[in-house]
């Protein structure tokens, strides 16, 4: 099945190019990993799912472009077609000059009502390219204007023109001391919109990502590529071809779709956190060695101790003892309850994996059993440079405190009707915001609760 992707604003689009560009150059990679058919068999689904060819061979990505301005749809359009490898469809983007001003109303209220044809066009016409649509991926900042509040109304119109289809909202959650100073209204207005329309959420905040660039990459002068890569590289290790368990000998056929079943058992609880490992510069591979034990033991504390990366785990965070039905409020400090987890493995020796350990049930909350709560996927085909790699795909608290400190700082904002009349101007009255607030307030409790 053929996922579309909506890449919105200048963030989305810049993002959206690097998965592409990862999403390539992993299936050109000659693997001798895994057999000659294997490979084939990987290239093809995932062309299937993220590209159309045209006569001239050249693979086509399967996506729509929307931003209010055109320098950086011009630049992603141009940079694709120079690579020679893949490129956009000529026709397959939408731009102003205008620009939204880093203003959610803006893009909601005006920007959206008024290009909604334009845009819902293309998405059909790319839509009805597929033999079978899977569903659609949309690309987008919170912080700004345009990603955020036109990709909010996006996606209800996804969600209207497209009813059962999968939709996976791809959110990247603003730095702390972010640039614009009106980000956590924008980002309590998206996140609570997109609650609404989306079947789930996966995010990637800036700040984890930027210390992933600083620490594990190596990387001493940190540039918005640098950062958008390393997303593309974790988006590829989900989104690549795996084999379902119990899913016969074939490649998943709905990645959408299966990401949905492993991970939303209920749809208050629709945010998904992303980890990745390992992940290194080039020239230290050669270097490095990688047992799967060592790669499971650390991505399951990971998960355990809200670490965002494999440097700097708290190794003293331990789930509660089986047995001791302790209150959520009582549970060991720093300790994370899942909902549901998904550890998809790709490399050597897959087969081999024992994943007991992310089958202990006092990871996971009371009111789901252990084997509903976990899924895996692998395949023997190694991904992009790594040997092997996991990805652990989590609903679960990891962004409880993130998202409880932006509604906060949301809130004391709102409290003193600060920059309040930047968005009334556009018709987002205080009572929208009050809806919004009540929203999140609601997800904060359910996941506290967990």
């Amino acid at each position: 099945m053929s996922i579309v992707t909506v890449q919105l604003g200048q963030c989305g689009n810049q993002i959206g190019h690097e998965v592409f560009n990862a999403l390539c150059s992993d299936i050109r990679g000659t693997h001798g990993l895994c057999s000659r058919k294997e490979n084939e068999s990987y290239q093809d689904s995932c062309k299937e799912r993220f590209f159309c060819e045209e006569e001239s061979g050249v693979p086509v990505a399967r996506a729509v472009l929307v931003d209010m301005e055109p320098k950086v749809i011009s630049q992603t359009l141009s940079t694709a077609a120079r690579s020679g490898h893949w490129k956009y469809h000529g026709r397959s983007h939408f731009c102003q000059k205008q620009g939204s001003g880093n203003n959610w109303a803006n893009g909601y209220s005006v920007h959206g009502p008024r290009h909604k044809e334009a845009i819902m066009n293309l998405v059909q016409k790319e839509a009805e390219k597929c033999d079978r649509l899977g569903g659609f991926f949309t690309i987008m900042s919170m912080a700004g204007g345009t990603g955020s509040g036109l990709g909010a109304f996006v996606t209800q119109c996804l969600r209207d023109a497209f009813p059962t289809s999968f939709i996976l909202n791809h959110v990247i959650w603003p730095y702390g001391t972010g640039e614009v100073i009106v980000q956590n209204y924008n980002s309590v207005l998206t996140l609570s919109h997109l609650y609404q329309s989306a079947d789930a959420l996966l995010v990637h905040e800036n700040d984890v990502v930027h210390k992933i660039c600083a620490q594990l990459m190596n990387i001493k002068q940190i540039s918005f590529r640098d950062v958008n890569q390393v997303i593309a590289h974790q988006l590829g290790s989900v989104f690549q071809p795996a084999h379902t368990a119990g899913g016969g000998s074939g490649y998943s056929r709905n990645p959408l779709g299966d990401l949905m079943e492993a991970l939303v058992p209920h749809p208050e609880f629709k945010v998904l956190g992303l980890r990745n490992i390992p992940q290194m510069p080039e020239n230290s591979l050669a270097y490095s060695t990688f047992s799967w034990p060592g790669l499971i033991k650390h991505l399951r504390q990971m998960l355990i101790a809200k670490a965002k990366m494999e440097e700097g785990i708290d190794w003293q965070v331990r789930p509660p003892q089986p047995g001791s039905c302790l209150p959520s409020a009582s549970k060991p400090l720093h300790f994370n309850t899942s909902l549901a987890n998904l550890v998809i493995l790709r490399g050597k020796d897959v087969h081999g994996v024992d994943l007991g350990s992310f089958q202990d049930p006092s990871l996971y909350t009371s009111w789901l059993k252990p084997q509903d709560a976990f899924s895996a996927w692998r395949t023997p085909r190694a991904f992009s440079k790594y040997e092997k790699s996991a990805s652990l795909v989590s609903n679960s608290q990891f962004l409880l405190q993130p998202l409880d400190s932006i509604v906060g700082k949301a809130w004391n904002m709102f409290a003193s009707k600060a920059y309040l009349h930047q968005y009334t101007k556009f018709g987002i009255q205080e009572e929208d915001f009050l809806d919004c607030f009540t929203t999140l307030e609601q997800v904060i409790s359910s996941y506290t609760n967990l």
